[in-house]
């Protein structure tokens, strides 16, 4: 059943995966979180979102890696589109539909992109008319990443990396994302964290400026020599065999290797296509990961693209 604002036609929107070219983990904050500092880069694994307007909300996910994501209140996207609503007064109730591009629980930030996609898709639906710093301090709401997936390109997170400042970035970078086997939880790669430093001094983290001399060069063997993830130790010591992930792609001739985000995804940075083409065939035949994916990044946060046709 349709709903009386049928006329109005679906809003795709599609979204991009983020891989962190650094991640310090500071101090847990009062509020549970930590401080973190982190530049994100935006890649070309997408998920796109289309809304419609229904008579109830609802969700739907398809594509191969649909499975294991909640089509129910549970979903960051209903949230998303729920938020939206009931802060502007404005909307009315969608259906969304997601076509999964980017893992699940890999440490790429799907769930968070497709809230992302959600916001934009569901301003432009009902007609809001929103800025992008309007849409972020929702996003900001909804989680630490998502406002990132709407800005898009490369950028320095702070607080708990919902605080954006653009970051220079020259050039084209070139990824192979190795998925390993399940997922691991967020929260539980911190708790890890935590841990395994528990009688250190953390300090409040700072941008490195290695890394970001280095993005201003556009060149792939200088950026390899500073990717850092302080997550990294928990999630080996979680996941054993992702040293052997790590051990395999920098065998093949990948420049660096470093676990996206909160893991299990392992992001090896390449010279260039051909390079690229090289390390995913050679990791797919090594049989240590479930699947490869490439991409290159910097590109767009969540735009706004013809609907597709079914």
């Amino acid at each position: 059943m349709t709903s009386a604002h049928s006329e109005r036609p679906p809003v795709t929107v599609r979204v991009p995966a983020k891989v962190n070219l650094e991640l310090l983990v500071g101090p847990l904050r009062p509020d549970g979180f930590h401080t973190l500092s982190t530049v994100y880069q935006a890649v070309s694994l997408h998920d796109d979102v289309t809304v419609v307007d229904d008579d109830e909300w609802g969700c739907t996910v398809t594509g191969p890696l649909a499975d294991g994501v909640p089509t129910d209140g549970d979903n960051l996207a209903v949230r998303a589109a729920r938020l939206l609503e009931a802060a502007t007064g404005l909307g009315s109730p969608v259906h969304i539909t997601i076509r999964k591009g980017i893992p699940v629980a890999g440490g790429m930030a799907g769930g968070s992109a497709d809230a992302a996609a959600t916001l934009v898709a569901c301003d432009r639906l009902w007609g809001l008319g929103l800025g992008k710093e309007e849409l972020e301090r929702y996003a900001a709401q909804l989680g630490s990443d998502v406002p990132f997936l709407i800005a898009g390109g490369t950028a320095v997170g702070s607080g708990r990396g919902e605080s954006l400042a653009p970051a220079l970035a020259r050039g084209t970078y070139h990824w192979v994302f190795a998925l390993a086997e399940g997922g691991l939880s967020t929260p539980t790669v911190y708790a890890e964290c935590d841990r395994l430093r528990r009688n250190r001094i953390v300090p409040e983290p700072r941008p490195g400026m290695g890394l970001m001399g280095a993005l201003r060069t556009g060149d792939p063997f200088e950026l390899a020599e500073h990717l850092r993830n302080d997550l990294q130790e928990a999630a080996l010591s979680l996941r054993p065999a992702l040293r052997e992930v790590l051990d395999e792609g920098l065998g093949f001739g990948a420049l660096a290797g470093i676990v996206s985000g909160s893991g299990p995804t392992v992001a090896f940075l390449v010279e260039d296509l051909e390079a690229g083409l090289d390390l995913a065939v050679a990791l797919t035949a090594s049989g240590t990961v479930r699947d490869v994916r490439r991409a290159q990044g910097p590109v767009h946060g969540a735009h706004v693209i013809p609907a597709p046709i079914d």
